[in-house]
C-alpha cells in the first residue's frame, strides 16, 4: 500500500448536526476493506492510489445523491514501498515522544 488519503466529507445543507451523513460516508470507507482510522476531523483511508480515489469517489456520490453542497477536503501522502503507514506514522511518533521526554 503506498498512498494514506485524510478525508473530510459533509453535506452543507443538512443542519448543524451531519453525523449521520458522516456514518454514511464512513460505512463505505468501512465496506471497502481499506486499512481506515476514523479521527474528529476526518477518516484516513490506506490503500493503492486507484483503490481510495474509488471509495473517496464512492462517498461523494454517496452524499452528493441528496445534497446540493457538500464540502470536501483531501490531503494525501504517497511513498513507494509503504505498507501499514497508518499504525507506522504513528507509532515513529510515540517513539520520538519517549526519546525527547515528551511522552506524559
Amino acid at each position: 500500500m503506498s498512498v494514506i488519503v485524510e478525508l473530510s466529507i459533509f453535506p452543507m445543507d443538512k443542519g448543524q448536526s451531519v453525523g449521520l451523513h458522516v456514518a454514511r460516508a464512513v460505512g463505505i470507507i468501512r465496506a471497502s476493506g481499506l486499512a481506515h482510522q476514523l479521527t474528529p476531523m476526518g477518516t484516513c483511508i490506506e490503500g493503492e492510489w486507484d483503490e481510495v480515489q474509488i471509495v473517496v469517489d464512492a462517498c461523494f456520490k454517496a452524499l452528493s445523491a441528496d445534497s446540493d453542497r457538500v464540502y470536501l477536503t483531501m490531503k494525501a501522502d504517497w511513498r513507494r514501498g509503504r505498507s501499514r503507514g497508518l499504525e507506522g506514522k504513528t507509532a515513529s511518533v510515540e517513539r520520538a515522544l519517549v526519546d525527547v521526554g515528551g511522552d506524559g
